[in-house]
């Protein structure tokens, strides 16, 4: 029964990625384009607004690179440092703990996106696609993945 499910981790693992990117690009199109109800319920945040316009230009494109699995590791570098810093500079003020102090999605993305630099984008992902185009044809692709031995 392990055996089928360690089969399927990696598929698991894309569409994780694909859900939460998704979900956090929704949050950065909510606040720059006033979509989806918009940034607090209402419009847009003004262009160039410190530190709510970038983060949410942060979750726009990283949330659209975790989605399409591109870069992958390094947006979810960036995606995690950003929540991070949105829990402890917004919401660790007001309270100590996450769910006093609002900042559970905040803490919730952090860790998500740490884990997605660790475990990589799993599959269907487009960097998948283009470290398979890296390698040369015809060259031995064992070889490729040996670890080095010192002469």
């Amino acid at each position: 029964m392990y055996t089928r499910l360690n089969r399927a981790q990696p598929y698991a693992l894309g569409l994780f990625r694909i859900v939460v990117g998704l979900l956090f690009a929704c949050h950065g199109a909510a606040s720059l384009f006033g979509v989806l109800g918009g940034a607090m319920g209402g419009g847009s945040i003004p262009a160039g607004t410190w530190p709510g316009w970038y983060a949410a230009l942060i979750q726009l494109v990283g949330g659209t690179l975790i989605v399409l699995g591109l870069g992958t590791r390094i947006a979810a570098f960036v995606a995690s440092g950003s929540m991070a810093y949105a829990y402890f500079k917004v919401h660790q003020p007001e309270a100590l703990f996450p769910l006093q102090n609002g900042g559970e999605p905040s803490a919730v993305f952090c860790w998500v996106f740490l884990l997605l630099v660790f475990t990589g984008p799993g599959s269907l992902a487009l960097d998948l696609l283009f470290a398979r185009r890296s390698v040369e044809p015809g060259e031995d692709r064992a070889r490729e993945q040996a670890p080095a031995v010192a002469a």
